[in-house]
């Protein structure tokens, strides 16, 4: 006579990778106390450790810190990702700067949470992408959205200076290409002359152009006009 089966899944093997042990141990704790069907199998402090512990342990999802000093999380994804497809990396950051963002996602992670993230929140974000989703922490997954779609004002897939600049500066610098007077676009984005004066000067800083005239040039050739 067979062994009856059981209905009962096998938790998700999580392996944590971030260069503060604290911060570790803090979200081992959380999923331990909140998270029934999680577990942590792993952690590493280093993108060396964690390139060969992930490579050992094989497990299902890693959640992984972005800035490290010797790579961070888009490094570990370099080496691991081509050689393990079945493995999925869910980012956990302090940061929400674009770059970071897109560097990550491009690398091939599966969604991208800040450390804002409650215990319970990131258990059902480590659940979800398990199973498939694309996940992302609220105010950053309309960002997303628009780097990767195909919409006028959206980052084209595949340009890396246009990855460079936020959300705000695309839009700043969109309406500065169609000949809106700084105090225009004040007014159109709601925002101050002097904060419309800080994006142009970060934009012009990122992308290498010496006045508005270039930008605009530079703008049109990427559609952004």
């Amino acid at each position: 006579m067979s062994e009856p089966t059981s209905d009962v899944a096998a938790p998700v093997k999580v392996f944590l990778v971030d260069d503060h042990a604290l911060f570790r141990s803090g979200v081992r704790a959380e999923l331990d106390r909140n998270v029934e069907d999680v577990t942590v199998v792993g952690e590493a402090g280093s993108v060396d450790e964690a390139v060969a512990a992930i490579r050992h342990l094989r497990p299902d999802v890693v959640l992984l810190d972005v800035h490290m000093p010797d790579g961070g999380g888009a490094e570990v994804l370099r080496q691991l990702r081509p050689e393990l497809p079945d493995v999925v990396f869910l980012a956990l950051s302090v940061s929400d700067a674009a770059e970071d963002v897109i560097a990550v996602i491009r690398a091939g992670a599966r969604g991208y949470v800040t450390k804002t993230i409650s215990g319970r929140e990131l258990g059902d974000a480590v659940r979800r992408v398990h199973t498939g989703d694309a996940v992302f922490s609220p105010r950053l997954a309309g960002f997303v959205l628009d780097v990767f779609s195909e919409r006028p004002g959206a980052a084209p897939p595949g340009d890396p200076e246009l990855d460079l600049l936020t959300r705000r500066e695309r839009d700043v610098l969109r309406l500065l290409a169609r000949g809106y007077a700084y105090k225009e676009i004040a007014g159109e984005l709601f925002i101050s002359v002097k904060t419309v004066e800080t994006h142009v000067s970060s934009v012009l800083r990122k992308t290498q152009m010496s006045n508005r005239y270039e930008l605009s040039r530079w703008a049109s050739d990427r559609r952004l006009v």
